[in-house]
């Protein structure tokens, strides 16, 4: 358990390093970034919003399943545990997101430069926010199209990040789960991947950089548990012998 949590203390510390960076800097979001690096941003968090983000889940937990190679029964298992361990954390997220009730930061924003207030625009059911939002921006031209229909669609609360808390998650399995099998390029991609999506939160007017941190820190402890009970229920995740060749290997290239 304490060399597990050892490893992905590691990459929650990795994940860290931006949100923390940008929050003690004191950056404040504001709108008018260039429009093809919102949208470049735009499509890093489709990758985890609804229906695009059920289909990353289902590749990456096909892609761990072949990356560890278990027997039909663990990876049944594996396949479980990695499907619960994003199911709670979403469900840790929305409990929290209810209790907190924080408004997002293009929430703030609509409330000084279009006069609604944030506790009047949280009091309406989500579909008339949708509505709302539409109609305030209709003639916003400074908002590209695509980011008014994903502010109409994403007008809940913002503590902590969900985003986050999906691409960390997927992260963090991977310095859990692959790091004994050396898949490096894997643990690097996702670390990336992770850190644009939250990048691509902030930028996009979604979140606050504390909501970042507290969703990684979440993360990191689901993830060191389900880490943990992949390993007691599915069997080691050292390599059998016959792997340790294709591992020096991969070394090697690495």
């Amino acid at each position: 358990m304490l060399s597990i949590a050892k490893r992905t203390a590691v990459g929650a510390g990795l994940l860290l390093i931006m949100p923390v960076a940008v929050w003690v800097s004191g950056w404040s979001w504001q709108p008018g970034h260039n429009v093809w690096w919102l949208k470049s941003l735009y499509w890093i968090t489709e990758t985890v919003t609804q229906p695009w983000g059920i289909i990353t889940h289902v590749v990456l937990c096909a892609w761990f399943l072949w990356c560890l190679r278990f027997r039909l029964k663990a990876a049944v298992m594996l396949f479980a545990i990695l499907a619960a361990a994003i199911l709670v954390g979403q469900g840790v997220k929305s409990w929290v997101k209810d209790r907190v009730q924080e408004p997002r930061p293009f929430v703030v924003w609509l409330e000084k430069t279009h006069h609604i207030p944030v506790d009047e625009f949280y009091t309406l059911k989500r579909k008339d926010r949708g509505h709302l939002v539409k109609e305030q921006l209709a003639e916003q031209q400074d908002i590209p199209t695509f980011l008014r229909k994903h502010w109409q669609k994403e007008t809940g609360f913002a503590f902590p990040s969900g985003h986050t808390m999906f691409a960390a998650s997927w992260a963090l399995l991977a310095v859990g789960l692959l790091w004994p099998r050396r898949r490096t390029l894997t643990i690097v991609f996702l670390l990336i991947w992770a850190t644009g999506v939250m990048g691509s939160r902030l930028l996009l007017g979604m979140h606050w950089p504390r909501d970042l941190v507290v969703a990684t820190l979440i993360s990191w402890l689901l993830v060191t548990l389900a880490t943990w009970l992949a390993q007691r229920v599915c069997g080691p995740l050292t390599p059998p012998v016959q792997e340790e060749k294709e591992i020096a290997q991969r070394e090697q290239e690495s």
